[in-house]
């Protein structure tokens, strides 16, 4: 194999020592943000200094830059987890960074990677059969189901900002999880943040709210509504041709030119009206006139630019068995290769 002029190789037992090394730091990196007692990491962009405090790995894992083929190699894998599962990200690196730690001992002793493979499976079988004896399964029963839901929420804000007040948002979060219906689509709980107040000042509403400004004179509550949602403009229409000019002789035919405008756009909220609508939801921009004839309409009108150590058995297990692939895609390394960067012809 011919390789370009700058590309380096390590092959065998360097290779290996490196794929160990890059998996062992990653490892050791986010080992003391896991569990309840997690602790916290700090970090700071190289381009814009802005400072981040977090405990989460997915976010530490895809903040940090590597040169390691296996430290990327693990780092990718963590990815796929929490794509996938949607967390277990750090549980991920650690197992798999102490699986290495410890064939690297074997190794050292002469075993063969392949042998030491073929171990890990045996025992990645073991441990999985452990963890569905053990587990529980109150799915028929919803009293009981929510109780495991909740000591499933606690453990996982034990080691958040939110650990004083975990009781309190573990009650939201299951409340709200409940309410999908068995959907593990995450982007229909929409969460608005608003500064001031406390923690605990948080509720789970069980309707649908818009973080925007009420028209002016407009109804503060509006019970039985029938709504109406958009997406037109609200303005003027503009002329949409390029450079198109209108020519007036007097004062009098632009009041007419704008009277026409108001005229047409008192059309289009009489349109609205039309409909038996007590709330109207636009899209773009309402302006002054047609909130003002909102108004006289009693409409509403809106701005609107778019909508315990308990842990789950399918999380545990999606851990062992992607730590487990980790560590023998990581075993079976025994050749790197780095190309070299790619040069640009001059002309």
């Amino acid at each position: 194999m011919i390789f370009e002029e700058g590309t380096t190789e390590e092959k065998g037992e360097n290779a290996r020592l490196a794929a160990f090394v890059g998996a062992i730091a990653v490892g050791d990196l986010v080992k003391s943000t896991l569990g309840p007692k997690g602790m916290d990491k700090i970090l700071q962009s190289a381009s814009t200094g802005d400072i981040m405090v977090t405990n989460d790995g997915a976010t530490i894992l895809k903040s940090i830059a590597l040169d390691n083929a296996a430290a990327k190699v693990l780092v990718n894998i963590s990815k796929v987890q929490d794509d996938e599962v949607g967390d277990g990200t750090t549980s991920v690196a650690v197992l798999a960074a102490e699986l290495l730690r410890e064939a690297e001992k074997l190794v050292d002793k002469k075993i063969h990677p392949q042998t030491i493979i073929e171990g890990y499976r045996i025992a990645s079988q073991a441990a999985l059969k452990a963890l569905e004896e053990s587990a529980v399964d109150h799915s028929k029963s919803p009293e009981a189901f929510r109780k495991d839901l909740l000591a499933i929420a606690r453990t996982t804000l034990s080691s958040k900002v939110l650990a004083q007040d975990r009781d309190h948002f573990s009650q939201l979060a299951v409340d709200a999880i409940l309410r999908l219906k068995r959907s593990t689509d995450l982007s229909h709980i929409q969460i608005i943040k608003k500064a001031g107040g406390k923690l605990s000042d948080s509720y789970l509403d069980e309707g649908f709210i818009l973080d925007k400004k009420i028209g002016v004179n407009q109804p503060k509550r509006l019970e039985k509504a029938k709504i109406l949602v958009a997406n037109t403009s609200m303005d003027t229409d503009k002329v949409k041709i390029f450079g198109a000019r209108v020519k007036v002789g007097s004062t009098g035919k632009l009041a007419e030119l704008e009277k026409a405008e108001k005229d047409k756009m008192k059309a289009k909220v009489e349109k609205i009206k039309a409909h038996g609508i007590n709330c109207f939801i636009n899209r773009q921009l309402i302006y002054n006139w047609p909130e003002q004839l909102f108004g006289s309409f009693s409409r509403t009108s809106y701005l609107y630019y778019g909508l315990g150590v308990v842990e789950s058995y399918k999380l545990k297990k999606a851990v062992v068995s992607s730590a487990s692939e980790a560590a023998e895609l990581l075993l079976r390394v025994d050749d790197i290769i780095r190309a070299a960067p790619r040069r640009r012809e001059r002309m």
